[in-house]
């Protein structure tokens, strides 16, 4: 009988100390998961702002490829226009020898 009282009381400190374990442990493990929680969800933020940074970065370049592109365009388009303004002042000139020349002959036959 006494072998039994000594094993109850035993077998009563362990269901005693695993209860109050478990108690203790769950809202410890409330609290972790709460951080945990809190944790993901500022990765999350961290993780949206680099992808937003990284949308305007590609935003910015696509924009800055399409300026380069308009003035590579503009460019060309007044280097032509130059070059048909040498070429028509070229064809003036010309015109004009061609006219003093014939002008000059003229004045030589009469």
């Amino acid at each position: 009988m006494q072998k039994q009282l000594v094993a109850t009381l035993i077998a009563g400190l362990f269901a005693t100390s695993a209860f109050a374990q478990s108690t203790a442990t769950a809202p410890e493990t409330k609290a972790e998961a709460k951080q945990a929680a809190e944790a993901a969800k500022a990765d999350a933020k961290v993780e949206k702002a680099k992808a937003e940074a990284q949308a305007d970065v590609a935003e910015a370049k696509a924009d800055a490829a399409k300026d380069k592109a308009k003035a590579a365009k503009k460019a060309s388009k007044d280097k032509a226009e130059a070059k048909a303004d040498a070429a028509e002042k070229k064809a003036d000139q010309a015109e004009q020898k061609a006219d003093a020349a014939a002008s000059s002959t003229a004045a030589q036959t009469k």
